[in-house]
């Protein structure tokens, strides 16, 4: 018997009653359906006063999910498709997101769609696309004192972000490099669409195996964004007295003090998104991102007209 799992942004009332459609479609056509919120995959972020949470990337699996789904349904924004990305991943579930949000930049499908959506899904007429994730780890020497799974980026920065700061970085076998900046940002090709872009970073395409190290603010000429092979960890040491703030995914985070390290490493299982139709980069960079647009002089469009 087939299963579908459902993740609800649960404070978006279309999401919730969209969820009740599906699911009374689904129970019909014979399918178990399994339902979460989508909070399970926030983790939140780490007061200084209080105990850091070290558990492990895969804690935010929902109980009741597990390998036997078929499929995952995302209902909500972006934020949505990146927590459930921490609630799946780890089970090798794939997801379909559906966007009840704004941009919807990691959306395979919206609201008025959902009859078409419905007829390939019950037909099994999709194939999946995998992104790569990294786990993002904070250690004090042999204690781990903080993990996440990441599928867009991490940046690390002082608090206010309003000055510079040092930090080493190293990655795999290679020299430490120290980079003098407002902060660091350590992406995913996913991610360098997102905040590593705001920084000045390049546009990755998702199937290159790569990740990208992007200065904030850079106090050098010679300090720009760095493409390598995602085989390669990253440790990131904090070369400043004060504490840092890690942010990842905008969700998630924690302080970094001078004392700890922040390791990260491609996670051995990816997020893995539904595709029902091909999934044409370029035209979501386009559509969203306004890219490649073509310019058309107009008669008569200058500051005068």
């Amino acid at each position: 018997m087939p299963q579908v799992g459902l993740i609800v942004n649960d404070g978006k009332p279309i999401a919730v009653s969209t969820a009740a459609r599906l699911q009374q479609e689904f129970s019909a056509a014979g399918w178990v359906v399994e339902r979460a919120s989508s909070a399970g995959g926030r983790v939140g972020f780490a007061t200084p006063e209080g105990s850091m949470q070290a558990r492990c990337y895969d804690a935010c699996v929902p109980g009741n999910f597990s390998q036997d789904l078929d499929l995952a349904i995302v209902l909500g924004g972006d934020g949505t498709v990146l927590s459930a990305a921490r609630q799946t991943a780890p089970i090798g579930v794939p997801i379909l997101t559906i966007n009840t949000g704004h941009l919807g930049f990691l959306a395979e499908a919206y609201l008025r769609e959902l009859d078409q959506v419905m007829e390939r899904l019950l037909s099994r007429g999709w194939t999946v696309e995998d992104r790569s994730m990294l786990v993002v780890s904070v250690w004090r020497g042999e204690l781990r004192r903080w993990e996440v799974l990441c599928l867009n980026e991490m940046a690390l920065h002082r608090e206010p972000l309003t000055s510079m700061c040092h930090f080493e970085v190293a990655i795999g076998r290679h020299a430490p490099v120290d980079i003098a900046a407002d902060g660091v940002i350590l992406s995913t090709p996913t991610g360098s669409t997102a905040y590593s872009l705001s920084a000045g970073g390049p546009v990755i395409t998702p199937d290159c195996p790569v990740l990208q190290l992007t200065p904030v603010a850079p106090h050098s000429l010679a300090s720009r964004a760095l493409v390598f092979s995602d085989s390669e960890p990253v440790t990131v040491f904090p070369a400043t007295p004060e504490r840092l703030m890690m942010v990842v995914d905008g969700s998630a985070g924690c302080y970094v003090w001078p004392e700890d390290r922040v390791t990260i490493r491609r996670s051995p299982e990816p997020a893995r998104f539904v595709r029902l139709q091909d999934h044409e980069f370029f035209r979501v960079l386009r559509e969203k991102l306004g890219w490649g647009l073509p310019h058309v002089a107009k008669p008569g469009g200058g500051l005068a007209g």
